[in-house]
């Protein structure tokens, strides 16, 4: 019985704790949401303008990735560790880990990028536009992409099947098969296409429509099943292959077996649009990417939400500042500002000594020359009314994103919390 005892206690001990937090740094709402292949990292877009990089177990960010004009409505992860970025700009940006720019630039798109893929092989990237194409970029060398042209109007998703063939769905309500080479086999289906995932180990597609409606659609075009989602449009969809993930503009998050759509739970958020969904793979777990700016995660086996609201791991930087109330309002700004010398810049400026030091004037920070034209000094006050107007309307021309704190008590514990750690 003893050893009984001893060996169940070695299996608890031995399995780790969850202490999963919100992602907090965005300030618009989180249009695009992937997980790499290994589950440590996640990258985000957001209307913001800008893409992050997160560490998942330490819900911190590693990487703020500056460069669209525009909102960022797409993300994803590449094999070898690589983010991608598609905006609303019409371009792609590829970025490794170690760079504040992008290492390579695609362009070629006349409308907004809404989704990317990736190819099972890893070689080939999919990207769909409001321009009405579609188009397949080969990640190595420079040959041109292949451009699919035939929908009447925005191409809302791609996806790399496992023939190699590619799908694509737009608003005229089509989805199109295309083969290596030749014209795409449509199917017509009864209403506006919006969302689009492959269901990974086997050549099915899961559709979301502007009818509140789930499809669940073979390669030949055969609707395999569906089911109702919402009475609102479905505006994202994911699947890990044992289950779908389909939200809509009420915040709830449908979970449906991926065999045949069976319901098996609803997840209830703030009740706010949810745009993004992305599955993290060898687990149950779920990311969801909300109008509020905040990803979230659950376990999509149970429905239960795994966000503690607690961070504090060893490599969280604000882990000495535990229970302080104002850095509990300066997290939102870790993604872009490090406290203490040393540390470096990220997104933006470090804040070390900012109380008393004119705009713009740290040397080792690229400022826009609009930022730089102000005549501001840091102070309690100056940074207590940024925070009270937002940004755009204190210093016009900044790429800050816009971010207000509504309640006069927090821009107080924030003020007074920079105060000391910035010293």
């Amino acid at each position: 019985m003893i050893r009984l005892l001893l060996s169940v206690l070695a299996v608890i001990l031995a399995v780790p704790a969850i202490h999963a937090a919100e992602l907090r740094g965005h300030g618009g709402p989180v249009r695009g949401l992937a997980v790499s292949p290994d589950g440590a990292s996640a990258l985000s877009g957001s209307f913001d303008s800008t893409g992050i990089r997160w560490a998942l177990a330490t819900s911190s960010a590693e990487q703020v990735l500056r460069f669209h004009d525009g909102a960022v409505n797409a993300a994803i992860l590449l094999t070898d560790g690589r983010a991608v970025t598609g905006g609303e700009d019409g371009r792609i940006a590829i970025w490794t880990a170690d760079r504040t720019r992008p290492e390579r630039i695609l362009e070629g798109h006349q409308g907004p990028i809404v989704a990317l893929s990736l190819s099972a092989d890893g070689q080939f990237l999919g990207s769909a536009a409001w321009d009405g194409t579609a188009r397949i970029w080969p990640l190595a060398g420079e040959t041109p992409a292949r451009i699919l042209e035939g929908h009447t109007g925005n191409v809302n998703g791609i996806a790399f099947l496992q023939s190699g063939e590619v799908a694509t769905i737009g608003y005229d309500a089509t989805l199109r098969i295309w083969p290596k080479t030749g014209p795409a086999r449509v199917q017509t289906l009864p209403t506006p296409l919006n969302a689009l995932a492959v269901v990974p180990g086997a050549d099915m597609l899961a559709i979301g429509g502007a009818d509140g409606r789930l499809r669940l659609v073979r390669a030949d075009g055969t609707i395999e099943a569906e089911a109702e989602i919402s009475p609102t449009p479905v505006i994202a969809v994911a699947s890990d292959g044992r289950r779908i993930a389909a939200s809509g503009l009420r915040g709830a998050i449908a979970i449906l077996a991926a065999e045949d759509l069976t319901p098996e739970r609803t997840l209830v958020g703030p009740g706010l649009p949810v745009w993004s969904l992305a599955f993290v793979a060898g687990t149950d777990q779920l990311l969801t990417g909300g109008n509020d700016a905040v990803i979230r995660r659950w376990n999509a086996a149970t429905g239960a939400s795994l966000d503690s609201g607690i961070a504090g791991g060893p490599s969280d930087p604000l882990a000495e500042y535990a229970g302080d109330p104002g850095a509990s309002v300066y997290r939102a700004c870790v993604a872009c500002h490090t406290l203490q010398p040393g540390e470096g810049v990220r997104a933006g400026p470090t804040l070390h000594g900012i109380m008393g030091r004119p705009i713009a004037s740290l040397p080792d920070y690229d400022y826009s020359a609009a930022f730089a034209s102000h005549d501001i000094v840091w102070t309690p006050e100056t940074v207590a009314r940024l925070f009270e107007i937002g940004p755009h309307a204190f210093t016009p021309g900044t790429k800050m994103p816009e971010q207000t704190i509504n309640r006069a008590v927090d821009r107080k514990a924030l003020v007074e919390f920079l105060e000391r750690a910035t010293r």
